[in-house]
């Protein structure tokens, strides 16, 4: 076996120390490796027939003597599995003799190879998409802008005969958000966000009073002057659940990423908005008369065994969680909904557990468990997501979403 071979086959680095009462060379060092462990395991791990096979690698030895002791390395590559290789180290362990000198190995530890392939490639990732970045010019960003927001058109929907602009999950969603033009819609659509409907204009189509009755419905408006007289508009046509806007002064089509996501997680029940706000009394009576029509209207839909309405921010969740299926994998999310850090799910818990700081959302291709609740509630996460759960008790401050 070659050596390009041996290094594409290695998965473990087996990493042990050698002392010996005398002068000891790498021959006397390789025999004793082969000699004192014949028999020892059943025939399936025989170093000599492990490496006549290629499943352990060629062994290496770096020793030196000084005042009559031998001391060294000896490191050992594998490609049998974890157990296998445990087993393999442990036996090193036994040799208490090499050439005429009594010797003592160690095993110091087992290194993932692969493990520290993917770190490289983590770090040379990192250094390529920086080069990237610091590579693209203004002429080469307003193509990529070009190319994104052509993305975003093609996926846009439209509700409706007035042929409203909306995301393509308008026709489907139990929860909708109510926004003012075609710009604000592609603006949510670049950051996942699909059940959306616009206005288009101050004066609000009877089609989405009509749709507002019958979905929990979002209004998500500019935070101008035009944004409130849109949601007036609104309230007396319609039946709107909460309301939230963009920040002072602000547009909801120039909204970033982290904005859009406060926006709708700080929004606030309509009655609650329209108490803190100077919006005419007429507004909030028509609104409260739309309600009780509503819930009229999903008392006689419980009745029917119709699914439960879901908000905006479930079904956000959801699209996410969709993105791990099948990857073993998860997030750790701030409040954005950012990703600090990915994690693995045989890891998930210690992961938790070693949460420093903030975090909003632990997100994962799995099954939530009473033990993940539980220290998901001891580091002040507000949200577990994950396609089923298996809990006892639920604490107060946190909110599980599963798909099931």
């Amino acid at each position: 076996m070659g050596k390009g071979e041996e290094l594409t086959t290695t998965k473990y680095l087996i990493h042990a120390q050698i002392t010996a009462n005398g002068i000891v060379e790498k021959p006397d060092v390789v025999g004793a490796v082969f000699g004192q462990t014949e028999g020892l395991l059943s025939n399936d791990l025989d170093l000599r027939e492990l490496q006549r096979t290629g499943r352990i690698g060629r062994i290496q030895v770096n020793i030196h003597s000084n005042s009559g002791r031998a001391k060294g390395e000896i490191v050992i590559p594998s490609s049998l599995d974890r157990v296998e290789t445990a087993i393999l180290a442990a036996s090193l362990e036994t040799i208490n003799r090499v050439g005429p000198c009594e010797a003592e190995i160690q095993t110091l530890k087992v290194e993932d190879v692969r493990a520290v392939k993917r770190e490289q490639v983590v770090n040379r990732a990192k250094e390529i998409y920086k080069n990237m970045v610091e590579s693209v010019g203004p002429a080469s960003m307003k193509m990529i802008e070009e190319v994104r927001e052509a993305m975003r058109v093609h996926e846009i929907s439209e509700y409706g005969d007035d042929r409203l602009p909306a995301g393509p999950s308008i026709h489907t969603s139990d929860a909708i958000i109510v926004v003012e033009g075609r710009s604000d819609v592609l603006n949510l659509l670049k950051y996942g966000i699909k059940n959306t409907v616009a206005v288009e204009g101050v004066s609000v189509p009877q089609s989405i009073g009509e749709l507002s009755k019958k979905r929990t419905t979002t209004a998500f408006v500019d935070g101008d002057r035009g944004g409130e007289l849109i949601l007036k508009e609104l309230l007396q046509i319609g039946d709107v659940d909460y309301i939230t806007r963009a920040p002072q002064g602000k547009e909801v089509e120039d909204l970033e990423k982290d904005e859009v996501l406060v926006a709708l997680r700080d929004k606030v029940p309509t009655a609650q908005f329209l108490a803190n706000h100077n919006i005419l009394s007429e507004s909030k009576n028509n609104s409260n008369n739309n309600r009780r029509d509503k819930n009229q209207n999903r008392k006689q839909q419980k009745f029917n065994k119709e699914p439960e309405v879901e908000d905006d921010e479930v079904i956000l969740m959801k699209d996410m969680l969709k993105e791990f299926e099948g990857t073993g994998c998860g997030a750790i999310l701030d409040e954005a909904l950012n990703m600090t850090k990915e994690v693995s799910i045989e890891n998930i818990y210690e992961e938790m557990k070693n949460i420093e700081g903030t975090a909003d959302t632990v997100i994962f291709d799995g099954i939530i468990s009473q033990r993940l609740v539980d220290v998901a509630s001891q580091k002040g996460i507000k949200k577990l997501v994950a396609f089923k759960a298996n809990i006892v008790k639920k604490p107060h401050n946190l909110k599980i979403i599963t798909i099931e």
